[in-house]
């Protein structure tokens, strides 16, 4: 029997994450030829978020939780996770159904028709236009400098194939851009077109840092453009720099008595070429950055305490799971990223 298993992180969802808990339910209640298992990683909420998950886990063995000691982030947590869930297949699901669980059945039908990867991209939303224009803009811009293709208004909510996992696993990489793994892995993939809902309870725990965050990391994770583009500028900087000192040159040659160089256009240069060094400085320690949070090898997450994993994964119209192994550890443990 094929397992499927459906991971949600979580961070200060009390007023959804049961919502999404039924809902799914309710889907995976009319396939009764999976195992399947509900896994939420709850990222140290400060609400009672773990505690309506805790409940959850010790009535349905479907559901396994894990929370974390700290607020891992948002590239760290949902990576600990995915690896984590035992599945045949993986579904990663938000937990604002801003992520439709209703496209579960569809993602299932792609996958039997022998898809590693069922892709779920955003073709319209009903979030704030600026920042929905805002966003298509910038995935347009990766996408122009990445070595891979990209794929535009994809977050990463999607299904993924065991073997797509396993790969995944083995890039080893402590700070992962998802998006440039899965444009990087490139196996055979169905794209699901949605148009994404509003929030419908809370708000967006997303702030400025970390969607800069997100971006510079898909910048930098997919492409060396930058780091060219900042080369090239130097040239072109110093080529400009010389025709204007021969432009300069000339003028007072012609005009040696009334021509005055001024002031002005030593400072406006400065400032110019201080501003071009900082932004230039900033795009090198970024990338000096990702190499440095590579070779600290930190886990994903440390785990507070785990729940619900000494069960097996079963189908929807058992009455109960088996208390048997899963094919991963079942003990609370810090996962390192390997």
């Amino acid at each position: 029997m094929k397992t499927v298993s459906i991971v949600t992180h979580a961070y200060n969802e009390e007023d959804n994450i049961e919502a999404l808990y039924l809902r799914v339910r309710e889907i995976m209640q009319a396939y009764p030829q999976y195992a399947y298992e509900h896994l939420f990683i709850d990222n140290h909420s400060t609400d009672a978020t773990a505690a309506i998950l805790t409940r959850i886990a010790s009535q349905d063995h479907h559901v396994k939780v894990i929370v974390n000691a700290r607020n891992f982030g948002h590239i760290r947590s949902p990576i600990h996770a995915l690896f984590q869930a035992v599945g045949d297949c993986v579904i990663g699901i938000a937990s604002d159904f801003q992520e439709p669980p209703d496209l579960i059945p569809e993602m299932l039908a792609a996958w039997e028709e022998g898809y590693k990867m069922v892709l779920c991209v955003k073709r319209s939303s009903e979030e704030n236009s600026v920042f929905f224009w805002v966003r298509k803009q910038y995935y347009s811009m990766v996408e122009r400098f990445s070595s891979v293709e990209t794929i535009q208004n994809f977050t990463g909510f999607g299904l993924y194939d065991r073997q797509f996992v396993d790969i995944a696993r083995s890039f080893n990489d402590p700070y992962p851009y998802f998006r440039g793994i899965v444009a990087e892995i490139s196996l055979p993939s169905k794209r699901i077109y949605f148009d994404q809902p509003a929030r419908k309870r809370g708000f967006s725990k997303n702030n400025f840092y970390t969607l800069y965050d997100i971006a510079w990391l898909g910048l930098i994770s997919t492409s060396k453009v930058p780091l060219r583009l900042a080369t090239a500028a130097g040239f072109l900087g110093a080529a400009v720099s010389f025709l204007i000192a021969l432009g300069y040159l000339i003028a007072k040659l012609v005009m040696w008595n009334t021509f005055s160089i001024g002031i002005a256009p030593l400072v406006i240069g400065v400032f110019f070429l201080q501003s071009m060094m900082l932004v230039f400085f900033g795009i090198i320690g970024e990338y000096i950055g990702a190499i440095y949070t590579k070779v600290q090898q930190r886990p994903y997450a440390v785990e507070q305490e785990r729940l619900g994993f000494e069960y097996s994964p079963y189908p929807p119209d058992s009455a109960n799971g088996t208390a048997a192994p899963a094919s991963l550890p079942v003990e609370s443990i810090s996962t390192a990223a390997d």
